[in-house]
């Protein structure tokens, strides 16, 4: 999957990844604290997005630099990316138990992108109208804060991405009593497990029928 205007999108584990354009503009989702277990990103960023103000989720710390930081639902563009933030809750209970939750909807390169951050509900008709038509979805998939893996097979049938990475779910490395990733591969045809933390995507090397490519953070 590689090409001439290819989006760099890096795992760092848990819902933090890294979304680098042709030109060069670092996007960082979600960094996390040092409680989460796995190892801190060391990466500058133009832009953070936080999806919602918990810990494992809204770490700022010197090594990113001075980006930029989205965090409310709205329209932003920096540079070459276009973000977009959806508002949505971190539970099944409007917002009571967990408070709100942002999703964040990226055009980088004529590639559309989706990061749900912990959403916690099935998706509505105004979701899926503001979010668009994903081509690339980042999507939690461990339950217990968040949707299960029941919730997000579901959620990707009806945004219809041509790739899925999975977030947000039990690891070696995490600390936190979520499911792991298997429970969501299972009974998929197009599924894979890769060595690396990096994939490179372009509009042209999408492929024709709908992969999950589970990415590692080593």
């Amino acid at each position: 999957m590689k090409g001439g205007d290819d989006v760099k999108i890096k795992w760092h584990g848990h819902a933090c990844f890294s979304l680098i354009s042709s030109e060069g503009t670092r996007v960082l989702t979600d960094p996390f604290d040092d409680h989460v277990g796995y190892e801190l990103p060391r990466v500058e960023a133009d832009v953070v997005t936080i999806s919602h103000d918990h810990f494992d989720h809204c770490y700022l710390t010197p090594q990113l630099g001075h980006p930029e930081i989205v965090r409310n639902p709205g329209t932003t563009v920096f540079r070459d990316v276009r973000i977009t933030g959806v508002e949505s809750y971190h539970d099944n209970n409007g917002g009571k138990t967990r408070g709100n939750n942002v999703m964040f909807s990226f055009k980088i390169d004529d590639l559309q992108i989706a990061h749900l951050g912990d959403l916690g509900h099935p998706l509505g008709p105004e979701h899926v109208l503001a979010l668009g038509h994903p081509q690339v979805l980042l999507i939690p998939v461990g339950g217990t804060y968040t949707i299960d893996w029941q919730e997000a097979t579901k959620v990707v049938e009806t945004l219809e991405p041509r790739i899925v990475i999975p977030m947000h779910y039990k690891t070696e490395a995490l600390s936190f009593p979520l499911d792991t990733v298997d429970n969501f591969l299972q009974d998929k045809v197009r599924a894979r497990r890769e060595m690396y933390s990096t994939i490179e995507i372009s509009p042209n090397s999408l492929p024709e029928e709908r992969e999950i490519v589970v990415l590692s953070y080593i």
